[in-house]
């Protein structure tokens, strides 16, 4: 029997990505385009989506060929219809629904942050952990209950990546910040900045304008981002180990851009083996916004009947716990 194969296409943010996942979990493709901003001050969405516009295709057909396979061949067309910047998210969904109606394949809308965790669990083979979800736009703990993911702690000001990214702008970087501040903190020792828990809550607010403010005071980009990393990777840590103590789970899996980071993944592996728990971590390919995690997740949807509940082509803001998730609610 053929196996059903599905095109995933996300553009939340600064990645175009194209993914071609097969339902036996094989990944053929994991094509994309990155938008790097040039003035300097983060993300501009009109910027990023003429990027977008100008690479769609190249990037798809890179795809195609990664894959040895023709649009014919594709089973179903997945994309990220939020949540994200709403002129990058149109670009992705106007390829889709183009592609759909050509080539009259079923389309479904994908869930940005769900990519991420299913991907995680496709690559890592962890069956019930607790998400840590850290990206440039998301900070938020995440555990499936009752037929949804349920966010059970997050930031409640500006994710971590986003954080990251404004201090290493500061600091004359180049995006991401996140690596940039990886390689910095290795030659840095520790000076105070803001620990802001609040119960299962973050706020990296408070922190970025200290570390902003100890840079204009002459304090090295060294030590600031140790000394970032130190803190924010601690509140993290902490606030995962509570919800660990609460939800009984025995497994942690690291998802999103920060995911990467070889600090975080130290600090809460120690904390995983001092509860007698198990850490993985989303493989570095997949880290970052990417296609397949779209192709993944639009398959498992697809085979279990689910639709979502609005008809617009996005929703900018759609929230991970607005989903039934109906694939796992099966198991």
């Amino acid at each position: 029997m053929k196996k059903l194969i599905s095109l995933g296409i996300e553009s939340s943010a600064y990645v175009f990505g194209v993914g071609i996942v097969t339902e036996s979990g094989e990944i053929l493709a994991n094509e994309k385009a990155i938008y790097k901003p040039t003035s300097g001050k983060g993300l501009i969405p009109h910027e990023a989506a003429v990027f977008h516009k100008k690479n769609a295709e190249i990037v798809l057909n890179n795809a195609l060929e990664k894959a040895k396979l023709t649009l014919d061949k594709i089973d179903v067309i997945s994309y990220t219809a939020g949540a994200g910047i709403p002129l990058c998210l149109l670009v992705g969904a106007e390829l889709a629904i183009k592609i759909s109606k050509n080539y009259k394949k079923p389309l479904v809308k994908v869930c940005h942050q769900i990519g991420h965790l299913e991907i995680g669990k496709l690559t890592t083979g962890v069956k019930d952990p607790i998400f840590v979800y850290t990206s440039g736009g998301n900070s938020q703990i995440i555990v499936f209950t009752e037929g949804r993911y349920i966010v059970a702690g997050e930031t409640e000001d500006i994710a971590l990546g986003n954080c990251f990214d404004i201090v290493a702008r500061e600091m004359g970087l180049d995006m991401p910040g996140g690596p940039k501040i990886d390689e910095l903190a290795l030659k840095g020792k520790y000076i105070d900045l803001p620990y802001t828990v609040k119960g299962c809550d973050l706020s990296f607010s408070g922190i970025t304008t200290a570390a902003i403010n100890l840079l204009k005071k002459g304090i090295s980009k060294e030590d600031v981002a140790y000394s970032l990393q130190e803190t924010c990777f601690s509140m993290l840590t902490e606030v995962t180990e509570r919800i660990m103590a609460h939800s009984n789970k025995e497994e942690v899996l690291l998802v999103g851009g920060v995911a990467a980071s070889k600090k975080l993944q130290e600090m809460i592996k120690i904390m995983c083996n001092e509860r007698g728990a198990k850490m993985y971590v989303v493989p570095k390919e997949y880290a970052g916004d990417n296609g397949s995690m779209i192709g993944w997740t639009g398959l498992l949807a697809y085979k279990s009947g689910w639709k979502p509940d609005f008809k617009d082509k996005i929703n900018s803001k759609w929230r991970i716990d607005e989903v039934d998730v109906t694939w796992l609610r099966q198991e």
